[in-house]
């Protein structure tokens, strides 16, 4: 099956807007995070907002085609052994050395721990639960924080690998070869959607904890699991190349409803003359839907047209992406913590958070992780080839 650089190209986009949309968190208003600076702005709110309903599940999807594409039927379960290397390791020593300061600095933050990184250490590599409070995951003792994603990408590669007998089954080849009308292809999805925003979404918050997180798991795993399943389907991806323009204005007009609901509850006076008797929340959140499924389709769309082609840096940055996932967080969070209480204003301490995470996240992994053979491991990077020059074969990036 050629390769779809489309696919590496969007994987590489996802994940550096992960890393903008983090920084944001830092300095957007009425949201939590780890560290919070003292700019706060309540627009930034409007932007993530829009990206948020879509950047997970693009991952999650891009996750699951990556798979269908890598054709892992045909030994599954030496590839779950491969899977079990590439993504265990890298969570386990992520929680235990990567997060760890972001911990350290959050529990600072909070006024619930004692300055002393080492000492701190010494107490979290036990796994005692903390004082409540003290962190993101105290309770557990440890945490996974923005790695969560990995244990979910995990579980899910397990769960498609023990399902991968049923393709032999009649109904299942039946599915897969079947042409779904246009119609269907976009709204049985955002039926769905919509039911997890509706029914689980209020029973079930999100936790990210993997156990009890039923609301993500709902809207994830079908995601990734459609992602597999439309991987080799060329109808699909030439319908949706075609429908490109449609879909995008069908996106956009949702994410509109979805934005002028929430303006009108939070800026509108009580008794301003709004008809009571609409049920606007529940409009809201089937707009959310039909929004993170059209912008999905959207992007692949589009993607196809604009990224399947070879870029010169497409191979580093699919390489670089699994490390730079790893590392992101571990610097946006002690950056900010930092530089916050130094008060140089509400665009140079942003731009410096961003430009020292990105600049943090290549001089380690070009200088430090790729160029080391104990650490590629534990970023989720092959065993290099190494060449007269130095510079390291292309490595499969995170799926």
């Amino acid at each position: 099956m050629p390769r779809r650089h489309d696919i590496d190209a969007l994987r590489v986009i996802a994940f550096g807007l992960l890393i903008v949309y983090h920084v944001g968190m830092v300095y957007v208003a009425d949201w939590g995070f780890h560290v919070k600076s003292t700019y706060q702005f309540e627009w930034l709110q409007w932007p993530m907002i829009a990206l948020n309903r879509w950047r997970m599940p693009l991952l999650f999807m891009i996750s699951g085609i990556a798979l269908g594409l890598a054709r892992i039927d045909h030994a599954p379960w030496r590839f779950a052994a491969r899977r079990c290397w590439r993504l265990l390791l890298p969570l386990v020593f992520g929680m235990f050395v990567v997060v760890a300061v972001q911990a350290y600095c959050e529990g600072l933050a909070n006024g619930r721990l004692a300055p002393g990184f080492g000492a701190f250490l010494l107490r979290y590599w036990q796994l005692r639960p903390w004082p409540p409070g003290s962190f993101t995951g105290a309770e557990f003792g440890i945490t996974w924080n923005h790695l969560w994603y990995l244990a979910y990408l995990w579980l899910y590669t397990m769960l498609l690998v023990a399902l991968l007998p049923l393709r032999r089954l009649r109904a299942a080849r039946w599915l897969a070869g079947w042409r779904w009308p246009t119609w269907l292809l976009l709204s049985l999805p955002v039926a769905w959607l919509a039911m997890c925003r509706l029914v689980l979404a209020p029973r079930f918050p999100e936790t990210h904890a993997l156990f009890g997180d039923w609301t993500v798991h709902a809207q994830s795993l079908p995601l990734f699991l459609a992602g597999y399943a439309i991987a080799g389907n060329a109808g699909f991806w030439q319908r949706i190349r075609a429908l490109r323009w449609p879909i995008l204005a069908i996106a956009l007009a949702c994410i509109a409803i979805e934005l002028t609901i929430r303006a009108g509850g939070r800026y509108l006076p009580p008794d301003a003359s709004i008809p009571m008797w609409i049920p606007w929340a529940e409009i809201e959140r089937i707009a959310r839907a039909a929004y993170t499924w059209t912008a999905l389709l959207a992007i692949f769309g589009w993607g196809q047209v604009l990224l399947d082609r070879r870029f010169r840096w497409l191979p580093y940055c699919t390489e670089a992406v699994y490390p730079w996932y790893i590392l992101h967080q571990s610097l946006i969070v002690p950056l900010a913590f930092w530089l916050s209480p130094l008060q140089l204003g509400p665009v140079l301490e942003p731009a410096l958070v961003l430009g020292g995470t990105v600049g943090g996240c290549l001089v380690l992994h070009e200088l430090v992780i790729r160029r080391t053979p104990i650490l590629r491991p534990l970023f989720g990077l092959k065993r290099s080839r190494a060449v007269a020059d130095g510079v390291t074969a292309p490595a499969r990036s995170i799926a």
